[in-house]
């Protein structure tokens, strides 16, 4: 029963979404994904959301499958945009930015769920051909750079801020099987989420090796006030700004007059 209504919602998915799907020739396992909505709406009191993906494995080995041998990896990555990271030293004891790097169209977002640990599923060259986690995300940095370990350094600063303000998130064993050959997963929409296009990705492992990837689109967009304000802001920017000095000076105003001293 189980089976029939989770098949149900995949057809569904798949049919009301455009998807895109990677796969092996020499392996008769086929991935099937669907998720809970295909569009996620942030409100003023939005603080943040579970994402949940339902996922089927056709075509599996019976024997592997008894013996744990599948693994699924789901991740969700956000719209990508150019991300720059500045280092800032103490120069004559006043902390300046003094280096800075801009890494090329990086995903603003990134929540990774797994059956275990990504690094215990397959050899490091497996998941870093993949691209699969926070480690092995293509940062390439913009221009000509300097020494490789000046590059190294910036990357790891770069991954260590954006896990650190959880945008990038990882959560092993947060994909589950809920029968012989279905797993669901939650990926996690922190709060400032940014709005646009994202992706939920799952990738299929057989004993290590990697078999067929899925993707489906994920729509993020702003409602009520906050699209009004980003419509504004982007569309008239002169009265916007205005209005915000506006606003700025009528608060001013209204503060001295509540709190003047008689």
């Amino acid at each position: 029963m189980i089976r029939l209504a989770l098949l149900a919602l995949f057809a569904f998915g798949v049919a009301a979404r455009a998807d895109a799907a990677q796969s092996r020739p020499d392996f008769t396992e086929k991935l099937e994904i669907g998720t809970s909505t295909d569009e996620i709406a942030i409100t003023s009191d939005f603080r943040g959301a579970d994402l949940m993906v339902f996922g089927a494995i056709d075509g599996f080995d019976s024997s592997l499958l008894a013996q744990g041998k599948y693994n699924v990896v789901v991740s969700l990555e956000g719209p990508k945009d150019n991300a720059t990271v500045r280092k800032s030293e103490r120069v004559f004891g006043i902390w300046v930015k003094t280096r800075s790097m801009t890494f090329e169209m990086v995903p603003e977002s990134y929540s990774l769920a797994s059956t275990r640990d990504v690094e215990t599923i397959a050899a490091p060259t497996v998941i870093a051909n993949t691209g699969i986690g926070v480690d092995h995300l293509r940062l390439e940095p913009l221009g000509l750079i300097g020494d490789r370990g000046n590059l190294v350094e910036f990357r790891n600063a770069y991954r260590r801020i954006r896990e650190g303000s959880g945008v990038y998130q990882r959560d092993p064993g947060g994909v589950q099987f809920i029968s012989s050959s279905l797993f669901k997963a939650s990926v996690r929409l922190p709060a400032n989420v940014p709005n646009g296009v994202h992706f939920v990705r799952a990738y299929l492992f057989r004993d290590g090796v990697f078999v067929v990837a899925k993707a489906l689109p994920l729509r993020v967009v702003k409602t009520g006030l906050e699209q009004a304000i980003t419509d504004a802001a982007h569309d008239q920017p002169f009265v916007y700004g205005l209005f915000g000095v506006a606003l700025a000076a009528m608060t001013g105003w209204g503060a001295s007059v509540v709190f003047r001293k008689d």
